[in-house]
């Protein structure tokens, strides 16, 4: 690990360049200049190093590669978001397969870099995360939308639906996953059973389920109710 002089100047982005090549740390280095407003407080050689520079300098932005040795960038990444107020992590990488994206992803970082961008690309990318945001290379950018469109935003837009159930709604949900009939939920809820029969036709409309058995289903997979639990402990 390679340290450069800590001494904050204004407003510079500070930043730890963790990279196994040398000839690829001088370049960005050179890249993210003091003129550009970036001051690069640590190299690092590999991800151990990289928790090292974390800890001691609190940069403002990690700059991550991903295959090296003794702790890749994978692992990396997912130890330092553990860390108390954890630095955002900027990948930059030679490879851009799903297991390499999907994994960055997946341990917390920020954004994601090939190697191969633009000087400007770099500097934009670099003050985008350091400032809270996220940036995907334009070559990795449309398979991460694809996934959000098919994963992602349907499962918020049912988790939506789940939070539009009243409390009343919850509990009578709750007890029909557990296989309770409608006399039984009036009896548990103290309410008539033509009470219990409009929640569950709210239920059905909210959830956008057509009968019971897709209700149930809907909140085992949702978490409402989890296999074992008696719901009559809520």
């Amino acid at each position: 690990m390679r340290e450069w002089p800590d001494e904050p100047e204004g407003s510079m982005i500070r930043v730890v360049l963790v990279d196994d090549q040398p000839i690829v740390r001088a370049g960005v280095g050179r890249i993210l200049g003091h003129e550009d407003g970036f001051e690069i407080v640590a190299e690092c050689g590999d991800g151990r190093e990289a928790l090292a520079a974390v800890s001691e300098h609190r940069p403002d932005v990690v700059l991550m590669d991903i295959r090296m040795p003794v702790m890749d960038g994978v692992e990396a990444t997912r130890e330092i978001s553990r860390l108390a107020d954890p630095p955002p992590v900027l990948v930059l990488t030679t490879f851009d397969e799903d297991d390499v994206l999907w994994g960055a992803i997946e341990a917390g970082v920020s954004g994601f870099l090939l190697k191969d961008a633009s000087a400007d690309d770099l500097i934009a990318a670099t003050r985008a995360v350091a400032a809270g945001g996220a940036w995907f290379d334009r070559s990795v950018a449309p398979r991460v939308l694809e996934a959000y469109r098919g994963r992602v935003a349907p499962a918020n837009r049912e988790r939506q639906r789940l939070e539009q159930l009243t409390e009343r709604e919850n509990a009578v949900l709750r007890l029909m996953a557990r296989g309770a009939a409608n006399q039984e939920i009036s009896q548990a809820l103290h309410v008539s059973e033509a009470t219990v029969k409009s929640h569950i036709g709210a239920i059905f409309a909210k959830l956008g389920v057509r009968d019971r058995a897709a209700a149930i289903v809907f909140a085992f997979d949702h978490g409402v109710v989890a296999i074992g639990e008696d719901p009559r402990e809520h």
